[in-house]
């Protein structure tokens, strides 16, 4: 158990109630925000929970973070030990914006309660919850991250450029649509190609050309010929 914890075990647990209605909620249900802080006050008796803030977003989005009563919340964290929503989606509708805030609560050794989805990292099972959504978001960011180096590598494979350093006295940027190809535009490059082409090193294509190796090396890669590998030393 933690220190925070362990220290939490001896006294009430001081809540933070969290509420929050968008503009469109709020047009459809003006008792929303009312309706939220009841019901999260009831809970709070039913466990002996001591309330020491509420925290209300009137009319904000959850998509991001940009709310004030949020952002207050957070700053004086050292009042509270959890945050209590009513769901999940009161206090964020962005997976990376929610992930990100659990992440700073485990620092912190604050908890998350969600009343009505049984959500409460003060418990083992809850605990576990958190770890498993945390995993989550890491393979979602892992796969998203393996599906843009593939297509980065389709288009460099096209002849287009996507992006990084490149030797700009050797070419020049056409657009074509929404992709970037480069054009050599100095006879270097192709003598450059050439001697690759016949396994020359990078040091020896640029020895060469009298080029710096880091040059010829950004030359070459810029040219499609060498799309991976590490630069090689100066």
């Amino acid at each position: 158990m933690s220190r925070g914890r362990g220290e939490r075990s001896r006294r009430r647990t001081r809540v933070a109630i969290y509420t929050r209605v968008s503009t469109q909620e709020q047009a459809e249900n003006g008792a929303s925000l009312d309706a939220q802080k009841e019901r999260l006050e009831a809970y709070c008796r039913s466990r002996d929970w001591r309330i020491v803030g509420v925290y209300v977003d009137d009319g904000h989005t959850g998509t991001d973070t940009h709310r004030p009563a949020y952002q207050r919340m957070m700053q004086e964290r050292g009042k509270w030990d959890s945050v209590l929503v009513l769901k999940m989606d009161r206090i964020h509708r962005n997976t990376r914006n929610f992930m990100a805030m659990m992440d700073d609560l485990a620092d912190w050794h604050k908890d998350f309660v969600s009343a009505t989805e049984s959500l409460d990292t003060s418990t083992a099972m809850g605990r576990f919850f958190r770890d498993m959504t945390q995993r989550m978001a890491q393979l979602e960011s892992e796969v998203i991250g393996e599906r843009t180096s593939a297509a980065m590598q389709q288009l460099r494979s096209q002849g287009y450029w996507v992006g990084g350093r490149h030797a700009e006295r050797f070419f020049e940027k056409v657009r074509e649509g929404k992709h970037v190809r480069l054009e050599a535009k100095s006879p270097l490059v192709g003598r450059a190609l050439e001697m690759r082409g016949k396994g020359k090193t990078y040091a020896e294509v640029g020895k060469a050309l009298r080029l710096p190796t880091m040059t010829a090396w950004r030359m070459i890669r810029a040219a499609g010929i060498h799309s991976r590998g590490t630069p090689p030393r100066a």
